[in-house]
């Protein structure tokens, strides 16, 4: 039997969604391919229903490089409901547990901040994506299960009280990959005796990307009506947009070759180690590359080798 032929087109960027609340993150990366009429695209890293903002959608040979924005810093608005502890530590879920928390200052809160700041160890929920013996957790929850979970070590970069209205309080939260805003409100609740939940979670920031670049649904859906698909190929970001935060190689013909075929070659005044961005003749982005012990870049994911 030949190859099922692909339905759509063959585009290929990144567009930086403001997902809106009350959908999953898979329901608006399919709403936008089919705008889009995208052959291919994924999402990188789900946010929760309840949750909008930043959601970078990659088409194309841009899923090559989704997972580094997946393994990305993240940078989230939250605001946190004190005296309350939920189900599923937000808004969504069924109220468990109620306490008074009037007596809760903007000092207390702010006291509480070095506790959960730099290195912290987190329980993730059971309403989360984690895999318990092939089974997603929020499966188990759903029915009524609770299985053992191990802690595991994320990092808190920066953490800022930005509001505090009792019995709400709002943060900035920069954060690595893997740590769940959810845990942190509920872990804070905890430590201060009352328990919590949070009310409204938005993110702003993934690696390179801020929230000044986002676009709407409402806005692409505008954009197709008065533009066309060519409009909505315009808000589309370049692949190399997703790691402009690395430093930048340029090859010459020779090397190029050499690095399209996985051999790693040695550049003049490349960095000494990290990841770095590949630029082949007249500037083509070519793919990603790390520093080898050797001093070579050495390719990683390249464009050039997508099936």
């Amino acid at each position: 039997m030949g190859k099922r032929r692909r339905r759509g087109r063959n585009i290929s960027g990144i567009l930086l969604l403001d997902k809106p609340p009350g959908l999953t993150s898979n329901a608006a990366l399919q709403e936008v391919k089919h705008l889009y009429k995208a052959q291919k695209a994924g999402h990188t890293g789900s946010l929760d229903p309840l949750a909008t903002g930043m959601l970078p959608l990659c088409f194309g040979n841009a899923t090559k490089i989704s997972a580094f924005l997946l393994d990305a810093d993240k940078r989230y608005q939250v605001r946190v409901k004190l005296g309350e502890a939920t189900s599923t530590a937000d808004a969504e879920g069924e109220i468990i547990e109620t306490s008074p928390a009037d007596h809760i200052t903007e000092a207390d809160v702010l006291a509480l901040l070095p506790q959960f700041s730099g290195e912290i160890e987190q329980l993730p929920p059971m309403y989360s994506a984690v895999k318990h013996k092939g089974q997603r957790l929020y499966q188990l929850a759903r029915q009524g299960l609770e299985v053992e979970r191990e802690a595991r070590q994320v990092t808190i970069f920066d953490l800022r009280l930005t509001h505090f209205d009792a019995p709400e309080f709002d943060l900035d939260v920069h954060c690595s990959k893997g740590t769940y805003v959810r845990t942190l409100a509920e872990d804070m609740g905890k430590a201060l005796g009352v328990g919590a939940h949070v009310s409204v979670l938005r993110r702003t920031q993934v690696g390179p990307f801020h929230e000044e670049g986002m676009i709407s649904m409402e806005q692409l859906r505008e954009t197709l009506d008065q533009e066309g698909m060519q409009g909505l190929d315009n808000l589309l970001l370049p692949i190399e947009a997703g790691l402009a935060h690395w430093p930048a190689v340029h090859l010459g013909a020779d090397s190029s070759f050499y690095v399209k075929q996985g051999q790693a070659v040695r550049v003049p005044k490349a960095p000494a180690e990290g990841w770095v961005r590949i630029y082949g003749v007249n500037d083509e982005f070519i793919g990603a590359g790390e520093i080898d012990e050797d001093g070579l870049v050495a390719p990683r994911r390249m464009l050039a080798n997508l099936g």
